[in-house]
C-alpha cells in the first residue's frame, strides 16, 4: 500500500520534533553539567542525587487508527470487488485472483506470514461433492437409481455385499421410545422406514399429541433419524419413505444430468455413513411386513451395492498475515473475515462488496494500522493474526479447517477472534440512524470481554452498539453463521461485526458503489481498537461461560 500525502507529512513532523527534543536534551545536560561542577568546588563533594523512577506513558492508538481511512478502503474494494475477480467463487479463478490480492498487500506492508516465508497460503482441501451412481440388487432382484433409490451425500467408489442387514422400525431414539432398545448397529447396514408410532387414540407415543414432530414426515424427520444414526456408528442407512423419494428424485436425476449437483465441503470432514433412500417396492423385497412390522430385527438377505463417485478435488486456501507479539507472543488474537463469494450465476456476476468485501478490506487497514505501531516501537504485547478464510458461503469451510482440523496457533493460547462480515451498508430498518453496528457473541463465552468492546466504544468510536440479533431466540441465527462460530464452539471468546442485510444482500447488486465508506471507516477503527485493548491490557481475557464438551 502507497503512502498517502498524510503520512509523509506525518513523518516530517516527527524528524522535525525529535530533532527539537535532541537540542532541548543537549542544553538540559549542559546546565546539569554545570550545575555539578559548581557544587563540587564549592562543597569538595558531589550530592548524592536519588534517581526517579521511570514512568512508562500510555500510547495512543488514534495515531495509528488515523490511518484507516475511507479513501483506502473504498481504493481497495473497486479492486477486491470488481467483474475482474469474477465474484471469488471458491476455488475458481477469481478467487485466486483474490487471494493473491491479499498476499500482495502483506507484503507491499511488511506484514510476514505465520507459515513461512512468503507462504500467506494455508492450503484446504476441498471436495465437490456430487450425487454418485449407484446400483442396488436384493436376492438378485435389480433396482433403478432415481427410481428405487437415491443417495444423498457423497461417497467414496465401493462396492458392499452383505449377509444380513438390521431392521430398526422407525429409527427414533426418544425419551418415550426407542428403536434402538438393545441393539449395537456400529459397522453395520440399518433398514428404516419413515413415519413414527402412535397411540391407540391416534396420538404419537412420542409426544402424546397429535400434532407433527421431527419424527413424523419428510426432510425434517429423515435428518433428524440421520442423526441417530450417524451417533451409533452406523455404516449405511437404508431409509424407506417413499413419497419423499418421489419428490427428490426427479430433481436430483435433472441436476445431476446438467452437472450442478455439486456440494462443497472439506475432504476431511466426508460424511462416513452411506445414506439411502429407498421406495416401498426396495424396502419390501428386503422385509415383506415392513408396513406393519414395528420390531427390530435381523434380517438375511443377499445384498450388493455398488457406487461410483463423481466427486471432485477443489483446491482453495485461507490468507494468512501475522504481527507477534512484543510480551506474550504465544497469546493470539485472530482477526477475521471471509474473502469468498457466490462468483457467477446465470451470466451475471455476484461482486460480494459488502459481503464479505468490507470485512476483507477492513482487515487490511486494520493491518496497516498495526503495522505502523510495531514500526514505531509500539507492536501488541499479543500477537496478532490476519485471517482470511475461504468457503464462508459453502458452509464456513475455511474457518472450520483452521479451528477443527489445522489451527496455526493452538485454540488454546487463542484469546479471542473478532470476525467481521459485511460492514458496510445499513439495515433498511436502520435508515436515518446510521452510526449503528450490530454485534453478536460479545457476552457469550466471556463477560469481560464484552464490557472491554462496550468501554472501548465509549472512549473512541462512539457508535450505537445494536444486540438486536445477539438473543439466544433469533429467529436469524446470525450468531451460527459466520466464521466466529467455529471459534465459539471451542470456547474462543468472540465477537461478530455485522450491518445486518439490505436488498441487495446476496445478489448481483452488492456493488461498491453501495458501500458507505464513512461508517465502514469507523466501525472499522472500532475493531481495532478492540483488537488494541485486548492485545495491550496485562491479563488476558477470562471466559466465565465456557461451553460444556
Amino acid at each position: 500500500m502507497k503512502p498517502s500525502l498524510k503520512s509523509e507529512r506525518s513523518l516530517f513532523l516527527y524528524y522535525r520534533t525529535s530533532i527539537k527534543s535532541l537540542n532541548y536534551i543537549s542544553m538540559k545536560k549542559l546546565f546539569v553539567i554545570a550545575g555539578i561542577a559548581l557544587t563540587t568546588f564549592s562543597c569538595g563533594t558531589a550530592p548524592q542525587q536519588t534517581p526517579k523512577a521511570e514512568t512508562k506513558t500510555a500510547v495512543n492508538p488514534t495515531v495509528y487508527a488515523s490511518s484507516i481511512t475511507s479513501g483506502e478502503l473504498k481504493e481497495m474494494l473497486y479492486t477486491f470487488a470488481s467483474d475482474e475477480f469474477e465474484g471469488r467463487h471458491t476455488g475458481e479463478k477469481g478467487q485466486k485472483m483474490a487471494v493473491e490480492y491479499l498476499k500482495n498487500h502483506y507484503v507491499s506492508m511488511g506484514i510476514p506470514s505465520p507459515i513461512s516465508e512468503n507462504d500467506y497460503f494455508q492450503e484446504v482441501p476441498l471436495l465437490n461433492q456430487k450425487a454418485p451412481e449407484i446400483d442396488m440388487t436384493v436376492n438378485g432382484d435389480t433396482f433403478k437409481n432415481y427410481e428405487d433409490l437415491v443417495m444423498s451425500g457423497a461417497a467414496t467408489s465401493q462396492t458392499i455385499n452383505a449377509s444380513e442387514i438390521i431392521y430398526v422400525g422407525y429409527g427414533i431414539e426418544d425419551e418415550n421410545y426407542s428403536s434402538y432398545k438393545g441393539l449395537d448397529v456400529k459397522d453395520k447396514i440399518v433398514l428404516i422406514k419413515s413415519g413414527e408410532p402412535k397411540n391407540a387414540d391416534g396420538t404419537y407415543i412420542t409426544s402424546g399429541t397429535k400434532e407433527d414432530t421431527k419424527w413424523s414426515v419428510g426432510r425434517q424427520a429423515l435428518a433428524t433419524k440421520r442423526d441417530i444414526a450417524r451417533k451409533k456408528g452406523v455404516k449405511a442407512l437404508l431409509f424407506m419413505d417413499d413419497a419423499y423419494l418421489k419428490m427428490v428424485s426427479k430433481y436430483m436425476e435433472s441436476a445431476a444430468q446438467s452437472g450442478n449437483d455439486g456440494r462443497i465441503t472439506l475432504k476431511d470432514k466426508q460424511e462416513t455413513m452411506l445414506q439411502i433412500l429407498i421406495s416401498e417396492k426396495l424396502g419390501k423385497s428386503l422385509l415383506p411386513s415392513i408396513d406393519t412390522e414395528d420390531t427390530s430385527k435381523t434380517i438375511a438377505t443377499k445384498l450388493n451395492i455398488n457406487i461410483t463417485s463423481n466427486s471432485e478435488d477443489v483446491n482453495s486456501e485461507n490468507v494468512v498475515a501475522f504481527i507477534k507479539g512484543s510480551e506474550k507472543p504465544d497469546e493470539v488474537i485472530v482477526i477475521s473475515a471471509h474473502l469468498d463469494h457466490e462468483g457467477i450465476k446465470n451470466g451475471e456476476i455476484y461482486n460480494g462488496a459488502d459481503d464479505d468485501g468490507s470485512g476483507t478490506v477492513a482487515i487490511l487497514e486494520i493491518a496497516e494500522a498495526f503495522k505502523k505501531a510495531q514500526d514505531a516501537g509500539h507492536g501488541p504485547k499479543r500477537s496478532i493474526l490476519f485471517l482470511h478464510v475461504t468457503g464462508e458461503e459453502k458452509g464456513l469451510l475455511g474457518s472450520s479447517y483452521y479451528a477443527d482440523i489445522d489451527p496455526i496457533f493452538p485454540l488454546e493460547n487463542t484469546v479471542a477472534n473478532l470476525n467481521i462480515d459485511m460492514i458496510g451498508r445499513i439495515d433498511p430498518k436502520r435508515e436515518g440512524d446510521r452510526n449503528y453496528i450490530y454485534l453478536i457473541g460479545s457476552d457469550k463465552l466471556s463477560t469481560e470481554l464484552h464490557n472491554i468492546s462496550e468501554d472501548v466504544n465509549k472512549k473512541f468510536t462512539n457508535i450505537a452498539l445494536d444486540y438486536k440479533f445477539n438473543d439466544d431466540n433469533d429467529p436469524n441465527r446470525f450468531y451460527y453463521r459466520s466464521d466466529h462460530y467455529n471459534f465459539a464452539k471451542n470456547n474462543v471468546p468472540v465477537i461478530f461485526y455485522f450491518n445486518g442485510t439490505h436488498g441487495d444482500y446476496h445478489r448481483p447488486s452488492d456493488t461498491p458503489d453501495k458501500i458507505e465508506y464513512d461508517l465502514l471507516e469507523n466501525r472499522a477503527r472500532l475493531v481495532f481498537y478492540t483488537a488494541w485493548e485486548l492485545a495491550n491490557r496485562a491479563n488476558r481475557i477470562v471466559v466465565d461461560k465456557a461451553i460444556e464438551k
